[in-house]
């Protein structure tokens, strides 16, 4: 799996309503289109709910 890259990741999170967990952060991604590297790293997220994008992003980082 290669690096992680946080910009792509939040353009298929557009539009989510936060606060959000994991798997409805995963389940938004793969409805907007987000491949299979994108998904992969998400599922890697801490299973905790997410307040907004910046606490997605420091954790999608970090996968």
């Amino acid at each position: 799996m290669s690096q992680p890259n946080p910009i792509k990741m939040q353009k298929y999170l557009a539009g989510v309503d936060y606060p959000c967990d994991r798997d409805s952060l995963v389940a938004h991604a793969k409805d907007k289109g987000a491949d299979e590297e994108v998904l992969e790293h998400l599922r890697n997220l801490p299973d905790r709910t997410y307040d907004g994008p910046n606490a997605v992003s420091k954790e999608y980082s970090r996968s």
